[in-house]
């Protein structure tokens, strides 16, 4: 569905208090989940909006997007209790 989130809270709601604390403590964590979600909202944004994309550079960020959520889950499934 075009300019549906996919937040890591939505995505996980599993996971929302680790997420929040692997923020705080894990090295790099906060980054991972800062670029991801930069990367949901440019997507969201190409998707409902009018702004010429090429096809590849919109298959390119959604890519990089899943290549992060599949980090992102990799890590809290190591971390999760």
């Amino acid at each position: 569905m075009l300019g549906e989130s996919h937040a890591l809270n939505l995505e996980f709601p599993q996971y929302q208090d680790l997420i929040e604390e692997l923020k705080q403590n894990l090295d790099g964590f906060a980054a991972l989940t800062k670029r991801y979600n930069t990367l949901d909202h440019k997507i969201r944004s190409l998707e409902l909006s009018n702004v010429p994309t090429s096809d590849a550079h919109f298959v390119e960020l959604k890519a990089e997007r899943v290549l992060l959520k599949d980090e992102l889950f990799g890590i809290l499934q190591s971390k999760a209790p």
